[in-house]
């Protein structure tokens, strides 16, 4: 017997109403607190030309491209699997203009192909910053600052940003002797913070054993200034080892300005796996998942590598990940807007259609549909309704005696069986519904 097929792609995900209505309103907050901060919204293409955007891809990136021939050209297209390559190509095109530094937003999807026992998603929606043309410690840590705002903001609890700088142990590595292959195989353990194979390419290649030891005690250094401190006692004098912990330290001055160094964890062995990261990078984590919810770094040679030399840093946040993560915590809500079943007879179409306007121009999303029944039927039915669909509200038009229209309103709650029924004038109920939005119904 042939095993089942699977119906959808495996790492991909579809987004029933209720769900799709929390995560873009997640991401409306998220793009609300970015344009407070004078970050505009960009949109990007979904798919580009390979030769062009993989002068900026990084080799891990690049393997895990989906791609296709564009029937037209005959040129090899690649589905979106990086945002700050695709800003980085804009830029240097000048298509974002030629006022710095710029500051762009951008919500997005990524595809990257994963193997399926790694458990990755292959889309990945993203919600991200850049600000490119300032290379300043003022302007990293307006990034990470924005980035810990995002959080405050939507009320995520226990989240760390691990903060560091891939120069120093870049200069590490360089200064103890190690081959270019070595130090690559380096990198990629000190990434997954694989210390025994860290270890291993270390012995393997008979580095002193001092240095040995210094290099195995990078990524177990975590803190504040001590972190710094210990940092200092390893470069002596060495101006390559130097430099990066100057820059972390007046990024992290400039974080106790802000206050959000009480979220910051200085980690000397933060190495994020891109390889066009080339100074201060960072990764988020909550207690809530195993894993980093996002992250990101500078990179002041990848506009360069397009065509036009400016220094940049920005972020990118999983929204997947995020949102699971205020799932687990219980901070997850309604955008506050679900919408309200509007019922009323054949007779009462015309005037039905203009409240349920009336309302949506006041902001409350209206679901009209026609019903025939008694008003004990009604009820029952409404009742019946509002359950099955996870309503919260729902409004009867009903013929009075003498023509008049008036509209029942049912609210229903957990806590009861029963709706409470309140009679509501038509011209009152936009407002009526608005001050109870208002107090998240």
């Amino acid at each position: 017997m042939k095993p089942a097929r699977s119906l959808i792609p495996i790492g991909t995900a579809t987004l029933l109403p209720q769900t799709a209505r929390r995560v873009r309103h997640l991401e409306d907050q998220f793009m609300v607190y970015l344009a407070k901060w004078g970050y505009q919204e960009i949109i990007l293409p979904t798919f580009e030309y390979l030769d062009v955007l993989s002068v900026g891809l990084p080799p891990e990136i690049l393997e895990k491209c989906y791609k296709f021939a564009d029937w037209t050209s005959g040129r090899m297209l690649v589905l979106r699997p990086d945002a700050t390559a695709q800003i980085a190509r804009m830029v240097a095109m000048g298509l974002g203009g030629d006022v710095l530094p710029m500051r762009c937003s951008y919500r997005t999807t990524v595809f990257r192909y994963e193997l399926e026992h790694r458990g990755r998603d292959r889309e990945v929606f993203q919600v991200g910053i850049e600000l490119v043309g300032n290379d300043t410690p003022q302007g990293d840590a307006e990034i990470v600052t924005i980035l810990a705002g995002l959080f405050q903001q939507v009320g995520l609890p226990e989240w760390k940003i691990s903060l560091g700088h891939v120069g120093f142990f870049k200069a590490l590595l360089s200064r103890s002797g190690l081959s270019a292959i070595g130090r690559k195989q380096a990198e990629l353990a000190a990434v997954h913070k694989d210390l025994p194979r860290l270890e291993e390419i270390l012995t393997t290649e008979r580095l002193p054993r001092g240095m040995v030891r210094n290099i195995l005690q990078v990524p177990e250094r975590c803190g504040h200034h001590e972190v710094l401190e210990w940092g200092k006692g390893i470069a002596g004098n060495d101006a390559q080892l130097l430099k990066p912990l100057y820059r972390l330290e007046q990024v992290f001055q400039q974080l106790e300005l802000t206050g959000v160094q009480q979220h910051v964890l200085l980690d000397l062995g933060e190495f994020r796996g891109f390889d066009y990261y080339d100074g201060v990078v960072f990764d988020v984590f909550t207690s809530a998942l195993g894993t980093e919810i996002g992250g990101g770094g500078r990179y002041n040679h990848l506009v360069g590598r397009f065509g036009r030399d400016l220094p940049a840093i920005g972020f990118g946040l999983d929204l997947d990940r995020v949102f699971s993560a205020l799932e687990r915590s219980g901070q997850v809500g309604s955008n506050g807007t679900p919408p309200v079943l509007l019922l009323a007879s054949g007779h009462q179409a015309k005037e039905a259609f203009s409240l349920a306007q009336a309302l949506r121009s006041a902001g409350i999303n209206v679901i009209e549909e026609r019903m025939e029944r008694t008003h004990k039927a009604s009820l029952t039915w409404a009742t019946q309704e509002a359950r099955r669909r996870g309503l919260s509200r729902v409004i009867l038009c009903e013929p009075k005696k003498g023509g008049s229209t008036s509209a029942l309103l049912l609210k229903f709650f957990e806590s009861s069986l029963k709706p409470k029924q309140t009679r509501v004038a038509l011209q009152d109920l936009p407002q009526h519904l608005q001050a109870e939005k208002h107090d998240n119904f």
